[in-house]
């Protein structure tokens, strides 16, 4: 058994079971010269220290360390990326900025397609040191939490490639990695005008695979005009259930689809994306409490609208952060750089922010009751930062603000 008390912190952290929502979006638990006692990596007192000197675990401790007055948060939770790829995509950076249409660049066989013709020419071991250097990367910046998707293989063989990778990724570097299948993220060009072929081929053959394989925990469907409609969305998520895959939609990024309320009926863990979410969607969204995974570094990148974050906050729907890293429309694996998007840009709170990218992103992945607030039976996952607030991560912009990352109560960056 190793104990540590950690000391003289300014903590914040949610708290509380469920995601939260509305007013709760914001609230937080301050411990202004707050402490920790951290036994085998699991959070066993939270508190201030005048509380936890008296708690008996304290003449146990094997490690005492001062936090020199730092601002200590959870650890960022990421809870949708595609960090997994084989190659980088900066020339059609260059072409948006001259003026070419996310969805233009797909049809001309760019975008996912130009990262599915690498994924397939590569091997595991390629493309696992890649995601591993981008994932160390992502740990460096706070990230202790990470979801990534498959989806750049879009056939059998690929994507358990890819699987295989993210859940080397898991094993082999401090982060806890959560794997998604994503064979639905786009039409190969072998079945160009055949979506409806394609999604046949994922019910009877790669679903079937990925849960032989037993690596996702997850499965998301691109579910937008010219990818998937809400109907073939519909199809492969049922189906997706039968195998004990969670639920996940990319939803009403670029054209309002119904993607929002199909994960509302569905009782998807959550609808990722939502630029163009209607108010129905977002009402719909509200009633089920499925988790609203906005990307703003996203719509920074594509020079779109931002996803109506206020709106959804006083709808009531539970709002959660993420990166979206992936090697076209948002290459960051900064949640640092997300959690200022969201302050600056988009409107939440610094409160709100912090229980965007922690709690309510731990939700949107089913980790909620692992990871995202510093409570007892959590797991020690936290972050120093270079400041006395969590508003640092906003106000120092340009930069990470992150002094240490802590994984299971033991510094790994």
């Amino acid at each position: 058994m190793i104990v540590k008390f950690f000391r003289n912190a300014r903590i914040y952290t949610p708290e509380g079971k469920p995601p939260s929502r509305g007013r709760e979006q914001g609230a937080l638990r301050v411990h202004e010269r707050g402490a920790m006692l951290v036994q085998d990596g699991v959070l066993e007192a939270v508190g201030t220290e005048e509380e936890l000197l008296s708690n008996p675990l304290v003449k146990k401790v094997d490690e005492e360390i001062d936090c020199e007055g730092r601002c200590l948060i959870p650890g960022f939770v990421d809870p949708h990326t595609h960090m997994c790829f084989a190659a980088r995509r900066e020339e059609e950076f260059s072409m948006r900025l001259a003026g070419a249409a996310y969805l233009d660049i797909l049809k001309k066989g760019g975008g996912i397609l130009s990262s599915v013709r690498h994924v397939r020419g590569a091997s595991e071991q390629e493309i696992f040191e890649r995601t591993r250097t981008l994932a160390l990367s992502a740990l460096s910046f706070g990230t202790t939490t990470v979801e990534m998707k498959s989806g750049y293989g879009l056939d059998t063989e690929s994507e358990l490639k890819m699987l295989s990778a993210i859940r080397r990724v898991g094993r082999e570097t401090p982060l806890r990695v959560v794997p998604t299948f994503m064979g639905a993220h786009a039409i190969p060009e072998v079945f160009k005008g055949n979506g409806d072929g394609y999604v046949d081929l994922m019910i009877g053959e790669m679903l079937p695979a990925v849960a032989e394989q037993g690596i996702a925990r997850f499965c998301d469907v691109f579910c937008e005009e010219g990818v998937f409609s809400p109907e073939q969305t519909r199809k492969v998520l049922v189906e997706a259930r039968k195998y004990g895959l969670g639920l996940k939609i990319h939803a009403d990024e670029v054209h309002d689809t119904g993607g929002a309320a199909l994960a509302a009926e569905l009782g998807a863990v959550s609808a990722e994306h939502l630029l163009a979410a209607s108010d129905e969607g977002i009402e719909a969204l509200a009633a089920s409490g499925t988790v609203a995974v906005l990307l703003p570094a996203t719509a920074y990148s594509l020079r779109k609208p931002f996803a109506r974050a206020r709106t959804m906050i006083e709808k009531g729907v539970p709002v959660a952060l993420a990166t979206d890293c992936n090697p076209g429309s948002s290459f960051t694996e900064s949640m640092p750089f997300v959690f200022g998007l969201a302050v600056l840009v988009m409107g939440l709170t610094v409160e709100e922010a912090l229980v965007a990218t922690t709690k309510n992103s731990a939700h949107a992945i089913g980790l909620g009751a692992e990871c995202g607030t510093l409570e007892p039976g959590k797991n020690a996952d936290f972050l120093l930062l270079d400041g006395e607030t969590p508003a640092v991560l906003a106000y120092h912009a340009g930069v990470s603000p992150v002094k240490s990352v802590f994984k299971k109560g033991e510094r790994v960056a």
